[in-house]
């Protein structure tokens, strides 16, 4: 997106780049529609912190003058950017360990193969905990034939994703067995860096999907589906919608898993809680 430079006093706060209210308000707009995000008022600094490298990338200093130009060009990439830009990409590796064990015990035995969706991939470090769970819980043969899709909306946390580079300091967090099993470490110009062996990688398809597109390129049904911690960012009306929406996505027995502070049991009856933070279909006549 070409956009040409223009000048522009600081803001009442002395900031170098215009934020008003407005502009504000319209933001939030652009990402609920855009994303279903729901921006608080609070996160006025860290939409100020995050697009600003947008403005200064362009040349622009007001923030009407770079939301006006979104608008004229609905096809830009820049788009992308603005998406990726307020989208929160918090993880780790085995975060919410709880989880999976319980993935184990649910796919051990099984003879058909085992296919995961992870709805909110991120930079990779939860698709890929996943695949390690597969080949722990089956065996390195069978988990070769199970499929993880790894999907996000930031297009920028996914490409890092799909390269499966870390930090060595990062992946040393895990227990010695594992590091050693699933991970190379750099060396030379690669060194301070560990690298997801190929047949963890391999296991995983990477794509983009928003959750709040009518359409989801994908199909099922799926042994389990994690969605942790990406709901808190959506309201009511669209976590019910997104939910109703995962129901012919999961098998008749198969496990929704979603993040420590998100409580789904009165929000949608197609799910009842099975135990801590997990869930599985309701099972309703007619199904």
């Amino acid at each position: 997106m070409n956009i040409p430079a223009s000048a522009s006093p600081n803001d009442p706060l002395g900031r170098d780049l215009v934020l008003t209210d407005a502009d504000f308000e319209r933001i939030c707009q652009l990402i609920y529609q855009r994303a279903g995000i729901v921006l608080a008022a609070n996160k006025r600094e860290m939409v100020y912190g995050r697009l600003a490298k947008r403005l200064r990338l362009h040349g622009i200093s007001h923030f009407s003058e770079y939301l006006e130009r979104l608008a004229r060009q609905p096809a830009a990439r820049e788009w992308e950017a603005f998406t990726n830009a307020l989208t929160t990409n918090l993880t780790a590796f085995f975060r919410e360990p709880h989880h999976f064990p319980l993935l184990a015990e649910h796919v051990a035995g099984r003879r058909e193969p085992v296919r995961v969706w992870c709805a909110a991939a991120s930079t990779g470090e939860e698709p890929y905990s996943i695949a390690m769970t597969l080949v722990e819980a089956l065996g390195p043969q069978q988990a070769s034939q199970a499929r993880i899709v790894a999907s996000d909306i930031d297009t920028d946390a996914l490409a890092k994703a799909r390269t499966g580079v870390y930090p060595l300091k990062q992946v040393l967090e895990l227990d010695e067995q594992r590091v050693k099993r699933f991970f190379l470490r750099g060396s030379g110009g690669r060194e301070g860096l560990a690298r997801v062996r190929p047949e963890l990688v391999n296991m995983i398809d990477f794509r983009q999907i928003n959750l709040h597109a009518p359409h989801w390129d994908l199909g099922g049904p799926f042994d389990a589906i994690f969605c942790r911690n990406i709901m808190i960012y959506f309201d009511k009306t669209s976590q019910a919608r997104i939910l109703k929406r995962f129901v012919p996505y999961l098998k008749e027995d198969g496990l929704l898993f979603t993040g420590h502070s998100e409580n789904f049991t009165y929000l949608c009856d197609d799910f009842k809680l099975r135990g801590q933070t997990v869930y599985t279909l309701a099972h309703k006549p007619g199904r």
